[in-house]
């Protein structure tokens, strides 16, 4: 049997202090909370359940390899004007990019959340779904 995927139900992300990153990605990466207590935060992003947990910290540790993110699709217009936004809540943008010819491609912009989890807002102009080597395929 193959199992087939219907799509992502939820996706965790692990953070320190559940009221200040439901503030955060509420009000910078624009989720709606759905339902919070003191360990969990259920927030629709998208269509898409994304799950805060509380975790002791660190969460991320200085040195370690920043491969693994989280990004969310957002309009063109919106992109535009993401880095002003971003600034504007004291969100440092560590760098942005147009990457074409990959598996996931479009213009994006990286920023991390309150424990230095790295996000992206991404300009998502095609998704090649087509199964090949993955090397440099992001």
């Amino acid at each position: 049997m193959q199992i087939q995927l219907q799509r992502i139900a939820h996706f965790s992300v692990p953070v320190t202090d559940i009221e200040r990153s439901a503030r955060f990605y509420s009000e910078v990466v624009g989720c709606t909370i759905l339902a919070k207590d003191k360990k969990h935060c259920f927030m629709d992003a998208g269509g898409t359940c994304l799950l805060l947990c509380k975790q002791k910290g660190p969460i991320n540790q200085p040195g370690q390899e920043d491969l693994v993110h989280h990004a969310f699709a957002i309009p063109a217009e919106q992109l535009a004007k993401a880095e002003d936004h971003l600034k504007a809540h004291g969100v440092e943008v560590l760098y942005s990019e147009d990457r074409r010819g990959g598996t996931v491609n479009g213009p994006r912009t990286y920023f991390r959340d309150p424990d230095g989890t790295r996000l992206e807002f991404i300009e998502l102009t095609h998704y090649d779904a087509t199964p090949r080597a993955a090397a440099g395929a992001h």
